[in-house]
């Protein structure tokens, strides 16, 4: 197996002075596949970058988005113009890169074979603007025989540009893999479950009404410990929701908002769907609970390797890094630490990628083995 990947990263006030201090950083080697994330401040100029790249290095194929801020090994770069770039070298026929898809039908007809091999797991980027990209995640992740995609949708105060050999607009686009291609990952919530789940009895769209049979406002109060006379200001940005993953026998959840609550008729209104049978659970986010849910993360991921990764991928929720996890690019020296020097690239996302699903308020980090 081939162990070449390396990584630049800088930030400057052009793309071309940070361009150039990125490839001093990447220097001479093959590759294969390029993965390349700038941030917002750079985003009319990607195509210009990617080109710049790609003659530059000589490696054909490059996968990537745009981001407000983006991810390196051990530093992240949050709203200031900057560009990381990782290059890897990958076994022949090993994965192919593909272009923008909306629709159930574009998705059904993409070609993901690589080589004589199907996709084993795809790495995706995706507009957050471009449709019902949850389901267009469920949908394409079913196109590999693993059943899971990692990624992330893009970030930015203006276009969301999409890079997959070419830079596009709207949809979903990025690179399939092989089973030729090991990789592990994982991801972090950065939440704390308060109590045990709770089954929803009464529902309407957004709206849960009960609890085990109870007021829903009631039932987040008792938990919280909260008394009724009590403000419920004081929640804001620490209490979220859990929802149960349907079919999952592990306890796995998806965290969403807690978005709003009448105390007159005891309801609360969640960032999602609420369905009645569904078993929520209020859970605390802080920064206390979120380097500890990091930690289990990368000791989970550190246990099951059986060789050191040769390059890794990190995408994280733009509710994170200083913001909840601490300054100075806390969070990717947390990975640094536990994973050592590993090339690393990825970017701060409005919306995370994991299995079939998408998330929020989480990092999910993918080791190439």
């Amino acid at each position: 197996m081939v162990n070449r990947f390396r990584c630049g990263h800088a930030a400057a006030a052009d793309w071309q002075s940070a361009a150039q201090a990125c490839l001093a950083q990447l220097g001479g080697g093959g590759g294969n596949l390029g993965f390349l994330y700038v941030t917002d401040f750079f985003a009319a100029a990607l195509p210009d970058i990617h080109r710049h790249f790609a003659g530059a290095t000589g490696v054909a194929h490059w996968v990537g988005t745009v981001g407000i801020g983006i991810c390196a090994s051990g530093v992240e770069y949050l709203d200031e113009p900057a560009i990381v770039a990782m290059i890897g070298e990958f076994p022949v026929d090993s994965f192919r890169v593909f272009g923008a898809v909306t629709s159930a039908a574009q998705i059904e007809a993409v070609d993901l074979q690589c080589g004589d091999a199907p996709a084993a797991i795809a790495l995706v980027h995706a507009d957050p603007l471009g449709g019902d990209v949850a389901q267009q995640i469920r949908l394409l992740a079913k196109r590999t025989e693993s059943g899971f995609l990692v990624g992330g949708l893009a970030s930015s105060r203006g276009a969301n540009p999409l890079l997959a050999d070419a830079v596009a607009q709207g949809g979903m686009s990025g690179v399939a893999f092989s089973d030729a291609v090991t990789v592990a990952t994982r991801l972090t919530q950065g939440c704390a479950p308060i109590r045990p789940a709770h089954e929803i009895t009464g529902a309407q769209n957004n709206i849960v009404v009960e609890l085990d049979g109870r007021p829903a406002l009631e039932v987040l109060r008792a938990d919280v410990g909260i008394s009724a006379n009590e403000d419920l200001a004081q929640l804001g940005g620490q209490i979220f929701v859990g929802l149960s993953v349907a079919g999952s026998d592990t306890g796995e959840y998806v965290v969403r908002n807690l978005i709003g609550i009448d105390p007159g008729n005891r309801l609360i209104a969640i960032g999602d769907h609420a369905r009645k049978g569904q078993r929520l659970q209020f859970c605390r986010r802080d920064r206390e609970t979120a380097r500890a849910d990091m930690k289990r993360m990368l000791d989970s991921i550190r246990e099951g390797l059986y060789t050191g990764p040769r390059g890794a991928l990190y995408y994280s929720c733009l509710g994170r890094g200083g913001a909840l996890l601490g300054g100075d690019s806390e969070e990717l020296r947390m990975i640094q630490a536990a994973l050592g020097d590993v090339p690393l690239a990825g970017f701060f996302c409005n919306g995370e990628i994991s299995h079939n699903r998408l998330y929020g308020y989480t990092g999910v980090l993918t080791l190439f083995l």
